[in-house]
């Protein structure tokens, strides 16, 4: 079992918590964390892009002046890609980049994303807390108190509408409730403040019942 510190709104410690080795310590698989992340950021592309080819454009299909003669290279209508206005040659087109990943490559990716923060001491424990209305100022607090620097994502076990309205207003600061976490998140963020329900319940999600009675 691995023994983390839960951390106080003050910055304290609260108390000891101890998390499965199979859920903090799993092996890191990098490959399949890439193309997690790879696949994550292609599905997020909206595909639109589109420009005419000389089919589509605008224009007359009549030679502009004759073959020879006119001591000038020869050419044919104004649609041409060559000339100014005229269409695109091998320009893109609407399509759809969407990957399709298994769900268990998924599940994998975000299991090692996670354990890799946790083994990096990137994941700190707070205590289950609430506000009472949206304040920036209090999310402000508990981050310095925390010190937790950067880019940070605080995964919370139900969702709080005061807590996230308190989060929004803070640069590369997120927050999003343990169910909706994704490998992209895990990975750009640089800290990851869970609280100790969030962290029970993606314990519980990756760890087999059982499993940790089984640990050497």
């Amino acid at each position: 079992m691995s023994t983390l510190a839960v951390h106080t709104r003050k910055g304290a410690v609260l108390h000891e918590k101890e998390l499965s080795n199979a859920f903090t310590q799993a092996e890191v698989n990098g490959p399949v964390i890439h193309q997690c992340v790879v696949a994550y950021l292609a599905n997020q592309r909206q595909g639109t892009a589109s420009t005419k080819t000389r089919s589509e454009v605008k224009g007359s299909g009549k030679k502009l002046y004759r073959q020879k003669g006119t001591g000038r290279a020869r050419v044919g209508h104004a649609k041409s890609p060559i000339r100014v206005h005229g269409g695109v040659a091998f320009g893109p087109k609407p399509r759809s980049y969407r990957q399709h990943t298994p769900k268990q490559l998924r599940r994998l990716g975000l299991h090692s994303a996670l354990a890799d923060r946790f083994q990096n001491q990137q994941c700190i424990l707070v205590e289950d807390f609430t506000l009472e209305r949206p304040r920036t100022k209090d999310m402000v607090n508990l981050l310095k108190a925390l010190n937790a620097e950067g880019k940070v994502l605080v995964v919370l076990g139900e969702p709080s509408p005061n807590i996230y309205l308190s989060v929004r207003n803070i640069p590369k600061v997120n927050c999003c409730t343990w169910d909706m976490l994704n490998i992209y998140q895990v990975m750009w963020h640089d800290r990851l403040v869970i609280t100790e329900q969030a962290a029970e319940k993606l314990e519980a999600k990756f760890v087999a019942p059982g499993s940790e009675n089984s640990e050497a």
